[in-house]
């Protein structure tokens, strides 16, 4: 979610760095001076439907940070129903659906179940032991190869 200088302020965050040039571009380095990818393209199953109509489906999600766990414990909704826990995280680390920049839980409370849903994996293949790449076997052949889970949104995507 994108906050104002003063909306940061007021929960305790340091003001934002400046945006990064496109999706999945480095935004810190990795230990080995190389880059790290920060930021992940998806696809809706189904989208979001905002107040004119209109549907949103592709948008972007960037890696969670301590603070992104931590504040949402705080949370008033989250206190009186743990359930809302992944609303209050997904409204906090989604970037954009569609032409909606201003992601918040209310946002993410519009969301179709099986949206919400595809989010709530997304978030986890992504934030997954620091890298979204798992090794396979072939089944036919029994050659191993990696695969990048965060590639695509639906099934043989990459």
């Amino acid at each position: 979610m994108r906050r104002t200088h003063a909306a940061r302020e007021a929960v305790g965050e340091s003001p934002a760095p400046a945006p990064e040039a496109g999706v999945g571009t480095a935004a810190a380095e990795g230990r080995d001076g190389g880059s790290m990818r920060t930021e992940f393209a998806f696809e809706l199953p189904r989208g979001y439907v905002d107040g004119a109509g209109q549907v949103h489906r592709t948008g972007v999600m960037r890696l969670a940070t301590a603070r992104d766990e931590l504040v949402p414990l705080r949370d008033d909704r989250v206190r009186e129903n743990p359930a809302y826990l992944s609303v209050v995280l997904l409204g906090r680390v989604v970037e954009r659906i569609g032409s909606v920049t201003d992601v918040h839980a209310g946002v993410i409370e519009d969301l179709f179940a099986s949206d919400l849903a595809f989010l709530q994996d997304f978030y986890r293949r992504i934030n997954a032991e620091g890298h979204t790449r798992a090794q396979v076997t072939c089944p036919a052949c029994a050659t191993p190869f990696a695969v990048d889970l965060a590639g695509g949104g639906r099934l043989g995507e990459s």
